[in-house]
């Protein structure tokens, strides 16, 4: 499979290395050398790792001729413009397909393509808004958290177009007709929220904060403080796992207020909260490594290379010297593997010559300042 990523920020450079670690050729077009950005700083990052790198000002005359025709040679197409800017660029859908009727064309924004909001910015804590999950993350007395950028650009954004770019290419493979996926991050977003939804047409789930079993207002589904300040995330939802936890405590289950009655939830939070702080967070590692208690320590980023699990099953990986998630998931035959990072424009050169490009229209190119 040949992509052509456009620049782009956040989730389209993430989806250009997704497809590239599991075996894509994946074709970034990248700002003129010396260009200044977040893109930038991206591309030349191990986020930009596994593709070919070609440097081209899309605005300049003939630029965007000479992604035409990379498109051209291509399965699929990703970017994440604002509306219009690709086809005021003389790259949208309809340029594009025409050019390659095979091809399919993701696209990935915030809001969609379409409605009110689609022309406006935005970023991921507004589009997770709209979507009523936000509103449901973070403690009770306090604020809505933010859980980084992870929900909205990465798995609504750019995990959603890669599944609708993927069933859309066995679709053209098998008919030869290309489209346009529009994957939108609030919609994308919305759809992790699906269980939640559920649970609430079923009078399950209170629309607030720390009110429920998974939002951590239930005592055997959140995180505890430690002695030394650190953090265990208890997970002991099933009542095997619930009696596993006590019996680890040391605490006697019938005495023990029960996690399965809501109206003891505080009193049980304020039992185990006690009890947790009468040790080290790795202390309490270290009792219930060898159970099926469902409990782990919380690791900082750092800490979490070392974990003896993630080193045995080796989930990172150096790239470009910085440690990295490995290429997920895990192949029987077809593994994936984190390619280098290139050089921006590495492969203009050899890019252009396969294009058919001679030195004379290297030189228009030049001069336009459509390529270096």
């Amino acid at each position: 499979m040949r992509v052509l990523e456009l620049p782009a920020i956040g989730p389209v450079p993430f989806l250009g290395m997704l497809l590239a670690d599991l075996g894509a050729e994946v074709i970034r077009i990248d700002r003129l050398p010396g260009a200044a950005g977040l893109g930038d700083a991206l591309a030349a990052s191990p986020l930009g790792r596994g593709r070919r790198s070609i440097a081209l000002d899309l605005r300049k005359p003939g630029g965007a001729a000479v992604a035409l025709k990379l498109a051209a040679s291509c399965d699929a197409l990703i970017e994440g413009f604002r509306p219009g800017v690709a086809e005021r660029l003389g790259l949208g859908p309809d340029e594009v397909l025409a050019a390659n009727p095979r091809l399919v064309y993701g696209r990935m924004t915030g809001w969609g393509q379409s409605g009110p909001l689609a022309p406006t910015a935005g970023h991921d804590i507004t589009y997770l808004a709209i979507t009523g999950l936000l509103h449901g993350i973070g403690p009770a007395e306090g604020p809505p958290v933010p859980p980084a950028n992870y929900v909205a650009d990465f798995g609504g954004g750019a995990m959603f177009l890669a599944t609708g770019l993927l069933a859309a290419l066995l679709h053209a493979r098998a008919t030869g007709e290309g489209q346009v996926v529009d994957a939108a991050m609030t919609e994308g977003a919305s759809y992790l929220g699906s269980m939640t939804r559920t649970f609430v047409s079923r009078g399950g789930w209170k629309d607030e904060r720390e009110a429920n079993m998974l939002d951590g207002g239930a005592p055997n589904y959140r995180c505890y403080e430690c002695a030394d300040g650190k953090w265990v995330a208890v997970g002991a939802i099933e009542p095997q796992f619930w009696s596993a936890l006590l019996a680890a405590l040391q605490l006697d289950e019938a005495s023990t207020p029960t996690p399965y009655a809501p109206q003891d939830w505080d009193e049980c939070k304020k039992v185990l909260a006690e009890t947790f702080r009468t040790r080290t967070r790795d202390e309490w590692a270290a009792v219930f490594e060898p159970l099926d208690a469902c409990v782990a320590p919380v690791l900082t980023l750092a800490e979490a290379l070392e974990h003896p699990h993630n080193v045995a099953r080796g989930s990172f990986t150096s790239v470009a010297g910085a440690p990295m998630p490995g290429p997920a998931p895990r192949f029987s035959v077809t593994p994936g593997a984190a390619g280098p990072v290139p050089e921006i424009g590495s492969s203009t050169a050899d890019l252009l010559a396969q294009l058919g490009y001679g030195e004379s229209e290297l030189a228009e190119l030049r001069n336009a300042g459509a390529i270096a």
